[in-house]
């Protein structure tokens, strides 16, 4: 399928959830032309998620490593110290 207007994708959602759901493509939404969402089955969704939480768990293992021996920070004080920033 490929790419597809949003006026035509409110004509045929059941046509197009079923191409996506069933037919595991992926589908770009259009507005006058240009890209704005993406339609991908379940699976593709899933994947994304564990791999950004595999990289978040990455990023923390890497942040605790270079903070060995370091006094911690309590969040609260992380947080107060955020909303300081411009």
């Amino acid at each position: 399928m490929g790419a597809v207007s949003v006026k035509d994708l409110r004509r045929d959602l059941a046509q197009v959830t079923n191409t996506v759901a069933f037919g595991k493509e992926r589908v770009i939404v259009e507005r006058h032309g240009k890209p704005v969402m993406a339609l991908v089955p379940l699976e593709d969704l899933e994947l994304v998620e564990a791999l950004e939480n595999e990289g978040l768990i990455a990023l923390a293992d890497r942040a605790e490593a270079e903070s060995a021996g370091q006094p911690r920070i309590p969040l609260d004080e992380i947080i107060r110290e955020s909303e300081r920033l411009p």
